[in-house]
């Protein structure tokens, strides 16, 4: 929370600035007078400059294993609400994420929801759970990245990562989309712990599982690899 005090106080002079072209953003759904990359670039500078404002450095490594392609699913450990920041600071690439929706009315994560088509699930109800990943399938096979959270919530341990669940990567499996697993180590610090010290967050994009490599393993066997790899990338970098 101190964090985030700071990085607001340090930033108050330009915030409406910014939430007056993010709903200007979230009011274009169509993207008929801005582009999904205009809306995402603009998005992203602000998460840049509330980054260093916090006092947060964020490294990166692996971009070159993003597919040249769009329509690939990022699968990342989930440690906190920090972990969004980070993603958005390093990948240029726009994409769409999915959350869970008791955040979804929330004042300024509403209009950069509608702004980049996030979609809210409801993880007490498994047929609205359904049909987001029917939903999210049927976006990564017209050209959509998406971003989901395996493990559901987050682990509240530091760098250490819950089991992935099965269901998550029905959205890959659907739409033999590839799969990119992403570390995050130390993403917890900048808002879980009670200090404006600086910081350092990492982001490894791992190599992707594309579907030749999958296709006949089933989900809770991809939930394994991709666990087993994040975890194995954890241990060398933290």
């Amino acid at each position: 929370m101190r964090r985030i005090i700071l990085m607001v106080l340090k930033c108050i002079y330009i915030v409406p600035y910014w939430f007056w072209n993010i709903c200007r953003f979230a009011k274009d759904t169509g993207e008929e007078k801005y582009s999904l990359e205009t809306k995402y670039g603009f998005i992203r500078g602000i998460v840049k400059k509330v980054n260093r404002s916090g006092r947060v450095d964020i490294v990166s490594s692996g971009l070159e294993n993003i597919p040249e392609k769009d329509g690939f699913i990022m699968y990342p450990n989930h440690q906190g609400m920090y972990d969004m920041l980070a993603v958005i600071e390093t990948l240029p690439r726009p994409y769409a994420v999915v959350f869970k929706i008791e955040v979804e009315n929330i004042i300024l994560l509403k209009q950069i929801k509608e702004a980049l088509h996030y979609i809210p699930m409801d993880r007490s109800d498994l047929k609205q759970s359904m049909k987001v990943i029917l939903e999210v399938a049927k976006r990564v096979k017209a050209g959509e990245n998406f971003l989901i959270f395996a493990e559901g919530t987050r682990s509240r341990k530091g760098n250490e990562i819950q089991s992935f669940k099965a269901g998550a990567f029905k959205a890959a499996t659907k739409s033999k989309a590839p799969i990119v697993p992403v570390a995050l180590i130390n993403s917890f610090e900048p808002f879980d712990k009670k200090t404006i010290r600086p910081v350092t967050v990492q982001v490894h994009y791992l190599k992707p599982m594309y579907y030749e490599e999958y296709a006949d393993m089933n989900t809770t066997e991809i939930a394994l690899e991709v666990e087993r790899r994040i975890k194995e990338a954890i241990s060398i970098h933290s």
